[in-house]
């Protein structure tokens, strides 16, 4: 677009600088507009849509819900602290054995059994029965830390012994 004779039209006319100021002056009016509009829609998005009639009323609802968050967060970490500590005292592991007491003799089958219970520290109990034809015996072990005060059977140290390398493995 060629605007030399439209401003040579200008330069011969008397208002000419008048008018060239006033060109360039709509152009800034128009130009001032647009950015405004654009300002207007972004302050739109920053106070989402509210009918807020500052940003302070929208920086002050964020405030609110980021301490309900915060609040929100600190009621969960404690909660998880204490589920997590009450499944550490529960049961972790079961493990069974089942045998015949009386090898050879088929007074009782593969009806015996030796069960232990222990928790993630190695606390809990060994559960064994023995089975024969005319009668059946449940016995119950205490374990502390892997280790049980009492006597244990082959079939129970070898239940516990499970038990504890699924514990060790869960770990």
């Amino acid at each position: 677009m060629n605007l030399e004779p439209i401003l040579s039209a200008f330069s011969e006319n008397a208002h000419s600088s008048e008018l060239i100021a006033l060109i360039v002056l709509s152009l800034l009016v128009v130009i001032l507009f647009v950015l405004v509009i654009k300002q207007h829609r972004r302050i739109n998005r920053i106070l989402r849509g509210k009918s807020a009639m500052t940003i302070e009323d929208s920086l002050i609802e964020i405030a609110k819900e980021l301490d309900a968050l915060t609040e929100y967060k600190e009621e969960s970490e404690e909660y998880l602290k204490k589920v997590e500590m009450r499944l550490r005292k529960s049961i972790q592991s079961v493990e069974a054995r089942r045998f015949n007491p009386f090898k050879g003799t088929g007074a009782g089958g593969n009806q015996s059994f030796a069960v232990s219970f222990l928790n993630e520290n190695g606390e809990g109990l060994i559960l064994s029965s023995l089975y024969s034809s005319d009668r059946m015996s449940v016995f119950a072990k205490p374990v502390h830390k892997f280790v049980s005060p009492f006597e244990l059977t082959d079939e129970e140290t070898a239940a516990l012994e499970k038990s504890k390398d699924v514990v060790a493995a869960e770990r």
